[in-house]
């Protein structure tokens, strides 16, 4: 199948110079943003969609010998050791490679780029928490208090990539033998889960939704969206951030030149653009993530609501890839 959707695009669109960026539902650039993009290629940017980011990155996986794209966009630090193992990209440093955060590069090899980041945590409903007269929660350990039982909803980590973020947030916070003591007593705190950030933001939360929940997981971004989005901007967000005490995990994404792409000197180049910081600096209000470049300048709104924390929750990303599955297995033995 994956051989005659790759055989089909290429009769579509043949005898026209085109690059094709495969990535997740939750990718997003401006038109005129994409205007310079092919401007810049001297080619067509096809983007080719291809579910959430776990989903995406397994459809890649499996078109390997036949790639269906030049470019993958958004394998995230919860993945990196996969693709790797996979042996799916080939190594190519960008130009502006110098302008990122050396923190940030993960593959010394350069097979995958960082190109943007940013903290999963939790969110709060501000006008829910003074409604009632409560504090928002200050950390973890609180969110097991009596007082915010049937307050939460979260993702589900095997169906979810913030809802992985957050549950290594509770491994990296709790240890390995103790983050399923840590869960059972949410779940005791009559702690809600389902499968997709969205349904969970805008279909439980108090703050976006008719929902009866006014916590939960999202990004120390996602004030920053509230604002922008809202029809008459507040001066503050109506939602808050949980990101201390090691409660937040950073998300980092990265793209890579595909093996085997059927059009390599075009997907550098396409990777030149996306470090650029004319991309760079259009991607805090398309996907409410920080950008890797630190030449790229934030919009006020981003500048003044986005937030981000010094002291992330710590995990290697060879742990991950060592542990991953088992985690999420136990994890869905003891919650669902």
């Amino acid at each position: 199948m994956i051989l005659l959707v790759s055989s089909f695009a290429a009769l579509c669109f043949a005898g026209e110079p085109q690059v094709t960026l495969m990535t997740h539902d939750s990718f997003g650039m401006s038109k005129q943003v994409l205007a310079d993009f092919e401007t810049a290629l001297g080619a067509k940017l096809r983007i080719l969609k291809s579910g959430d980011a776990g989903e995406a990155l397994n459809k890649a996986i499996l078109s390997k010998n036949n790639p269906l794209a030049d470019i993958f966009y958004g394998v995230d630090n919860t993945f990196l050791s996969r693709a790797l193992d996979e042996d799916l990209f080939d190594a190519y440093p960008p130009k502006g490679l110098e302008d990122i955060d050396p923190a940030l590069i993960l593959d010394k090899r350069h097979r995958l780029i960082p190109v943007d980041y940013g903290d999963v945590c939790l969110n709060y409903d501000i006008a829910w928490f003074k409604k009632n007269s409560l504090q928002p929660p200050q950390s973890l350990e609180d969110l097991i208090l009596p007082q915010y039982k049937g307050s939460l909803v979260v993702q589900n980590p095997a169906t979810s990539s913030p809802g992985l973020a957050f549950l290594l947030a509770t491994i990296s916070r709790f240890g390995q033998n103790k983050y399923i003591d840590y869960w059972q007593k949410l779940k005791a705190n009559d702690l809600l889960i389902v499968n997709g950030w969205k349904d969970a933001y805008w279909g439980h939360f108090t703050a976006a939704s008719k929902g009866s929940r006014p916590m939960v997981v999202s990004y120390a971004s996602s004030p920053a969206a509230e604002v922008f989005y809202a029809k008459t901007p507040p001066k503050t967000a109506p939602t808050g951030v949980m990101t201390g005490n090691g409660s937040a995990f950073r998300q980092v994404e990265f793209a890579g030149i595909l093996k085997n792409s059927p059009n390599p000197v075009l997907a550098k180049k396409a990777m030149d653009f996306i470090l650029s910081t004319r991309f760079q600096e259009d991607i805090p209000l398309q996907m409410f993530v920080f950008p890797a470049n630190k030449r790229a300048v934030l919009p006020e709104v981003f500048k003044t609501h986005a937030k981000i924390t010094k002291n992330p929750a710590q995990l290697s990303h060879e742990r991950i890839n060592k542990n991953r599955d088992k985690w999420i297995r136990e994890w869905t033995e003891h919650m669902l």
